[in-house]
């Protein structure tokens, strides 16, 4: 084998239409990978198995872009958090309104509505809760006095539509409607016409007042949920957590996971093949007898009794995934090593006095470059499905949200068989996809290595 140079390699490398595909693919993945580590607070990771993170989304919606194939729309969950706020003085009761518009424009009635808020106060003021229709009606909702505070307190809350109190208001207000509300809830009530009980299409404006006689009185936090059967751009599962989060989080694991991976068993392998080989005799002998030992150990089998028994954490199976991924590499790099050693330039260094080091590293190793690069690339498809099937078994760490481990998840609630192929497909495809990035690359490097292979 001829030595290749860097710049080499990358001429080659862009006459290939395959590699160009899989660096096109690997770079769309470092994009989606960035933009997850900025765009999403990394406290949003740090919470994805916390379910109280997660309880205002719904559970197991669909991508809110399938109402685009629907005949009949079904309503989105939508988390309002920008109300229209109003401060206003009347006859020394002091007001203050939140208020949230929202248009609805669905074929089938929200699953509730939910007010959460936070709000700042003394005494005991009183928080009206009120809503205006589309068709101009106004239905009172709710009236409460906060628990009395004799000093200033802080009082959060969730007021949900299945409330008796709410249900109770709308009652009494049964006259507006031309059809009985017997055995409805409330969210069919406030989005039904007054005629029928369909939707009403149109906007809609929820007001929440909270009245009081202290000028400090406040809401702080104050968010309107509208529970919806879609919900994001990947819906979301059985525990409420949007999968977009989890996909784009998957990312940079996943690509940290293989290329960590895959360079550090190359780098060892290269290393202890290249030693072997140039060494020879005993040296060769008993490295390569130490070789096939941990050759001849069943990877898999192994690793899920190291995560049984030691750990799942993900930096320790990225350790044993390092162990049993350079044995293979060693055995083809000792066999160029072998081949490249007898040459007269490295006899010719041998009788210099040069160092065993300074032949390794000048002379041999730099001609095994294009090699190590297709193994690089190679190898990490494999790592990544090597995490993806030890998570997928329940072996995986939980605290990290991989491909593999949503998979897993799905698995447990029996996402398959309930057809929620939005919890199942995606991953999937997002593992297949940036393996076969990879493939791309390694295929291009290899024509490198073996010139017979180019077309």
């Amino acid at each position: 084998m001829s030595g290749i140079t860097l710049q080499e390699i990358k001429q080659e490398f862009l006459k290939s239409n395959m590699g160009i595909a899989g660096i096109s693919i690997l770079i769309i993945l470092i994009g989606i990978s960035i933009i997850a580590m900025i765009a999403i607070p990394i406290e949003t990771f740090q919470e994805w198995n916390n379910p109280g993170s997660w309880i205002l989304y719904p559970k197991v919606a669909i991508p809110v872009w399938m109402n685009l194939f629907m005949t009949e729309k079904i309503p989105e969950h939508k988390i309002l958090e920008n109300p229209s706020v109003q401060n206003i003085l009347q006859d020394e009761i002091i007001l203050t309104s939140h208020q949230f518009g929202l248009n609805f424009d669905y074929d089938y009635f929200p699953n509730d509505f939910i007010y959460v808020f936070s709000s700042e106060y003394v005494g005991s003021p009183l928080l009206k809760m009120s809503v205006v229709r589309p068709d101009g009606i106004q239905l009172e909702l709710l009236s409460t006095a906060l628990p009395h505070a004799n000093s200033k307190t802080v009082h959060s809350e969730r007021i949900f539509s299945t409330d008796d109190a709410i249900k109770k208001n709308l009652s009494l207000q049964s006259e507006k409607f031309q059809f009985s509300l017997d055995g409805l809830s409330s969210e069919d009530i406030v989005f039904s016409k007054i005629e029928t009980n369909e939707p009403l299409k149109g906007k809609y404006v929820f007001s929440m007042n909270l009245y009081g006689v202290n000028s400090e009185n406040q809401i702080h936090e104050s968010k309107l949920i509208i529970g919806g059967k879609a919900f994001g751009v990947m819906g979301t599962d059985e525990l409420r957590r949007d999968l977009a989060v989890g996909l784009l989080w998957g990312t940079p694991l996943a690509l940290f996971i293989g290329i960590v991976v895959s360079i550090a068993s190359v780098v060892m392998g290269l290393l202890y093949g290249v030693y072997a080989g140039f060494k020879g005799k005993k040296t060769d002998e008993a490295m390569m007898r130490f070789n096939d030992v941990i050759y001849a150990l069943p990877a898999l089998p192994f690793l899920i009794i190291l995560s049984v028994t030691i750990s799942n954490s993900i930096f320790l199976m990225i350790g044993f995934l390092m162990i049993f991924g350079w044995v293979g590499i060693a055995k083809v790099a000792r066999s160029m090593s072998l081949q490249i050693k007898t040459r007269g330039y490295v006899d010719a260094a041998n009788m210099m006095g040069q160092k065993d080091s300074k032949i390794i590293f000048k002379h041999i190793l730099p001609q095994l470059l294009p090699y190590a690069f297709a193994s690089i690339a190679i190898s990490v498809p494999a790592a990544i499905t090597t995490e993806a099937g030890l998570s997928f078994l329940g072996l995986g760490d939980p605290s990290f949200p991989t491909w593999g481990q949503i998979l897993h998840d799905a698995n447990t609630f029996g996402a398959a068989a309930r057809g929620l192929w939005w919890w199942i497909m995606p991953p999937g495809v997002m593992i297949a996809i940036t393996g076969l990035a990879f493939v791309f690359i390694g295929n291009a490097l290899d024509a490198i290595v073996n010139p017979k292979l180019k077309r």
